[in-house]
């Protein structure tokens, strides 16, 4: 009998104009690439620089991709927040548009805060979105956060709220935390996702879901074709592959080399665009990303231009 496959998820970079508003139409249509190359779609993610956007702008963009056709249910938007009623609306919005689920940072302002007062914090947005369907993918992100999310804390989460908690995305990028995850919660359905698909293969052949991944905004498919086939005889080679073209990536700051690259594979100038405190790639720094995606025969084909 053949082993499900995995899911893989993108925190979808947001478009901005030159005048460093959110662009609809493209997001949209961002989106729709996405899907079709087999990608779910982790809106509001840190890649998609959330915390740069107001609420207001999330649920408009939000509202956006329903109203352009984009399924609900192939959404996980990221609805944590500092603030608790932020989070409250914004999850509560997410909700009632019928999306899969939400992901879910922890309030990352104040640092040292004790499991008590997390606990709290992700309590109280359950109760007061008060939705039956309501499900939470948990965010454990600490070397940007500051707040680590503790195995005994998502422990305490899943008794009290086992229909409400039901996954965890790990960026920690520490293999060993992750695969504690998966031991602990991954036998009851609870869904652990590594946040690079440089751990996609390992995470899947340990028991967990899959991987929600910055450049599954950019190399999708493949991505996508292993977390599907991770048990096939090549599975080891593809992983190697999709490593080594992370490895670009992250010699660049992230989130503009994802933005120089959507602009340069569809055509669309506007996509190297940042919102401040970031700062777009130099040209250098572009030139210098070109090329070594060109080294290894890189595209994002079918990525509509204009």
């Amino acid at each position: 009998m053949s082993l499900p496959s995995g899911r893989v998820w993108s925190p979808v970079i947001t478009p901005f104009t030159s005048a460093l508003t959110p662009d609809p139409e493209r997001f949209v249509t961002q989106c729709r690439w996405l899907i079709d190359n087999d990608v779910g779609l982790a809106v509001f993610g840190t890649n998609s620089e959330a915390n740069s956007l107001s609420v207001d702008e999330k649920i408009a963009l939000l509202d956006a991709l329903v109203e352009g056709g984009i399924p609900a249910d192939r959404m996980m938007p990221g609805t944590g927040a500092c603030a608790l009623p932020d989070a409250v609306a914004l999850t509560r919005h997410a909700v009632a548009k019928g999306v899969e689920g939400v992901l879910m940072l922890p309030p990352f302002y104040y640092k040292g805060v004790s499991e008590e007062g997390l606990y709290r914090y992700y309590s109280e947005v359950i109760e007061q979105v008060d939705d039956r369907r309501l499900r939470i993918y948990v965010y454990h992100i600490p070397q940007v956060s500051q707040v680590p999310l503790t195995l005994a804390l998502i422990e305490r989460l899943i008794k009290a709220y086992p229909q409400h908690i039901v996954g965890v995305k790990d960026s920690s990028g520490d293999w060993s935390n992750t695969y504690a995850m998966i031991e602990q919660f991954a036998g009851d359905g609870f869904q652990v996702y590594a946040g690079s698909e440089h751990f996609l293969l390992q995470t899947l052949r340990a028991g967990g879901a899959g991987c929600i991944s910055a450049t599954a905004n950019v190399n999708p498919r493949p991505i996508a074709a292993l977390a599907k086939a991770w048990q096939g005889a090549d599975a080891d080679e593809q992983q190697a592959a999709l490593t080594h073209t992370r490895s670009i990536f992250e010699r660049f700051p992230m989130i503009p080399a994802l933005k120089a690259a959507a602009a340069r594979y569809s055509g669309a100038e506007d996509w190297a665009q940042v919102r401040p405190p970031l700062v777009a790639l130099s040209g250098e720094q572009r030139k210098a990303l070109h090329a070594e995606l060109d080294a290894v025969s890189f595209d994002m084909p079918g990525l509509k231009h204009g």
